[in-house]
């Protein structure tokens, strides 16, 4: 496996308090790589690896986001442990490149042989172009994925040739990118005042799901399948409401509150289909007391609790754990198959899948769900939207 720690550059921890605390923080259970230790070892033993991304040409309104993850550090190496053993490791800060486009390949190169180590990636930005480089470490391994974005506005700003990505731009690059592994995204809490009809248009034209704000805030437990379909996740704490987090890159007056941001984190932190997440756009030049980092931090800590809780039921790996139910659809001419776990009591659904995709669409055939699906299916004859919208991408 390649040598990372390249790569990577040591943070200062002298100054993030918990050396003084008589509790065990966080602090003394990461192992990091800093001035006065080496890199961390890094083997099968470790389950979650924390890195900083100094990195903020993206966004040049919002520059100060370089600085941010050693802002966040400081309060997250300061929370208390978890209920659960788990073991981290903090690579660092990851060296930003001469250009963006080689910060991008550093990312790639690191989450790709962190994704092999079954090591789940941390990132800390940043601006949120930095899910592109995020996604290059997939794109390394030719998986196709799920993206899952938590944002205000949708990213799809218009590229060339000779523009390098951007935060306004990273979702069209995606998009864009030949071969293209990108199956299914799925973005929620986007505020419409924010985001053309044009994009909208484009999305449910590629049958791509986003939720406006009002319908994520009016029922949050309708996000927990969204983000279980999963691969990786990136957060725009702009998302957040101002009067939560202040210091971000486009304040707004609307958004999530923070409990409902660490709860969908915590969600992320439950599928066993996730292996990444990133966090982006805190600006600390304008971050009165922290308040801004010490959100992030919670949130970040919400995703290690979710973590802890995974039941390794996802239905693939091993269907006979699960109960499955057939439902008769279109008068009895076919039917939809559901999952429900004996585990966990959370539920899939069955896309159909011709034999020859099965193994290229292994991970996707399978639509996480709710109990309310196969409710509303019994009781109204309705077939969910993200069925259908996986059928069609799956293409039969």
């Amino acid at each position: 496996m390649k040598d990372i720690s390249v790569y990577f550059e040591p943070i200062e921890i002298e100054d993030f308090g918990f050396f003084n605390s008589n509790i065990e923080r966080l602090g003394h259970l990461i192992v990091s790589y800093n001035t006065n230790a080496s890199f961390p070892t890094l083997n099968s033993d470790i389950d979650i690896a924390v890195l900083g991304v100094k990195e903020a040409r993206g966004n040049k309104t919002n520059s100060d986001s370089e600085n941010a993850p050693d802002a966040v550090r400081k309060y997250l190496y300061n929370l208390t442990l978890h209920d659960k053993p788990v073991k981290i490791a903090d690579l660092g800060n990851l060296r930003t490149g001469n250009s963006l486009s080689d910060t991008y390949v550093a990312m790639g190169e690191v989450v790709s042989v962190l994704l092999q180590m079954k090591i789940i990636p941390i990132i800390l930005g940043g601006s949120q172009d930095l899910t592109y480089g995020n996604y290059r470490g997939y794109e390394q391994l030719g998986q196709i994925i799920n993206l899952f974005c938590v944002d205000s506005r949708v990213d799809l700003g218009l590229v060339n040739t000779t523009q390098d990505v951007n935060s306004e731009t990273f979702l069209t690059n995606i998009m864009c990118c030949e071969p293209n592994y990108l199956f299914n995204y799925t973005q929620v809490a986007y505020q419409t005042y924010f985001v053309d009809k044009e994009a909208l248009d484009m999305m449910n034209d590629l049958y791509f799901d986003c939720y406006r704000l009002g319908v994520v805030q009016a029922d949050l437990e309708r996000v927990e399948p969204l983000v279980r379909n999963a691969d990786m996740v990136s957060i725009d704490i702009s998302a957040v409401r101002q009067s939560d987090a202040p210091a971000v890159s486009f304040p707004s007056p609307h958004g999530l509150y923070g409990e409902e941001l660490c709860r969908i984190c915590r969600y992320a932190g439950m599928s066993d289909k996730l292996t990444s997440i990133g966090f982006y756009e805190l600006n600390p030049m304008y971050d009165h007391r922290g308040q801004t980092a010490a959100l992030v931090s919670h949130a970040v800590w919400y995703f290690i609790d979710g973590y802890l809780w995974r039941k390794r039921d996802f239905p693939y790996l091993d269907t006979g754990n699960y109960i499955k139910f057939f439902v008769s659809i279109n008068e009895g001419n076919g039917e939809l198959v559901f999952y429900k776990s004996k585990k966990s009591e959370r539920w899939w659904m069955q896309v159909p899948c011709s034999k020859d995709l099965q193994n290229k669409y292994q991970r996707h055939y399978l639509v996480p769900c709710s109990y309310d699906d196969y409710r509303v299916l019994i009781e109204e004859n309705k077939i969910p939207d993200r069925w259908f919208k996986a059928y069609n991408k799956i293409g039969l």
